[in-house]
């Protein structure tokens, strides 16, 4: 390559890389897809705020039409749904960084089996036994368990203001599940969906910890890869729910419901869900997650006459 006298020569990139610097995971948002593209920058506290509030919709939905959709099959078609929307947009990516997506397999079945497919489960699983309200409050341990595990799995320091913020988030999460009443905490006890919605949280919390290992490719690539490993995991799960006989019935609600979960919580909130941890990190971005609660307890107080 020609430089220009006492110059250098720029380095050439190897076409379908990209540079360090909007890597996903290496503390840039990465290259935006075309919908995303905007003129001023976007605070990743507000990509993780609205990720949060079509996570809490996401249990609303599951918990309204319990009886017209099974878990696994809301998962599944989810997915489904998810992927329509995905694919147009994530096709030529998916393409160009499919030396890496091949290369990374078995990472990817990893982030199918935890955060698209098993999380999924987990929580449709448990809204079919608990409320909504009490979903997203235990869902609130979520902090907790990313700090935790960050430290067992991958031998993090926790700093003084950390373990504060802990403490404190642990004390408000348990003040809110008690009402504020330490009789009321003493008689607690756990049905069968909360010990379903705890397993989750231990899913997703270490779905999000493994984000920084994913393959350097394209967002929307990497959210597709983990679209279809987490129907391969969720297909043999649908057959046996099926065989049991727990069937989804389709009335305008359930659909809309299923179209609901697929376009706002699978394609738009795992994209600003995982922009906004590449910005921000893992810990972090799991503090926002007390979000959940919040806005889950204002939309089930408005569209299913629960109280907290």
């Amino acid at each position: 390559m020609r430089c220009k006298p006492g110059g250098y020569a720029p380095r050439r990139r190897r076409k379908g890389t990209y540079r360090r610097d909007t890597v996903p995971g290496t503390g840039a948002l990465g290259h935006n897809p075309p919908f995303m593209k905007t003129p001023f920058p976007v605070s990743p506290y507000l990509l993780l705020t609205l990720a949060n509030l079509f996570w809490a919709g996401n249990w609303i939905v599951s918990r309204a039409f319990r009886g017209e959709l099974p878990p696994v099959a809301l998962s599944f078609w989810r997915w489904v749904v998810a992927l329509l929307c995905l694919l147009p947009l994530a096709l030529p990516h998916v393409r160009r960084d499919w030396p890496q997506l091949r290369a990374a397999w078995p990472m990817l079945l990893l982030y199918g089996a935890l955060g698209t497919g098993g999380y999924n489960v987990l929580v449709y699983g448990g809204l079919q036994h608990t409320t909504a309200i009490n979903g997203t409050l235990l869902n609130s341990f979520v902090p907790i368990m990313i700090v935790l595990l960050s430290w067992l799995m991958q031998g993090r320091r926790l700093h003084g203001r950390e373990a504060a913020g802990i403490l404190v988030s642990f004390i408000g999460v348990i003040a809110i599940v008690a009402h504020g009443e330490l009789q009321r905490l003493r008689a607690l006890s756990l049905n069968v969906g909360d010990l379903w919605i705890l397993a989750s949280v231990l899913a997703w919390s270490a779905y999000t910890l493994l984000l920084s290992r994913r393959p350097a490719v394209h967002p929307l690539a990497f959210l597709t890869a983990i679209g279809v490993t987490g129907l391969i995991f969720l297909l043999p799960c649908y057959l046996w729910e099926m065989a049991e006989g727990r069937q989804v019935i389709a009335t305008p609600g359930s659909i809309a419901g299923i179209i609901y979960t697929g376009v706002f919580p699978a394609f738009l909130g795992y994209i600003l869900w995982n922009r906004g941890v590449a910005e921000v990190g893992a810990a972090r971005a799991g503090l926002l997650m007390h979000l959940i609660p919040a806005f889950g307890i204002m939309l089930s107080m408005i569209f299913l006459d629960e109280r907290p």
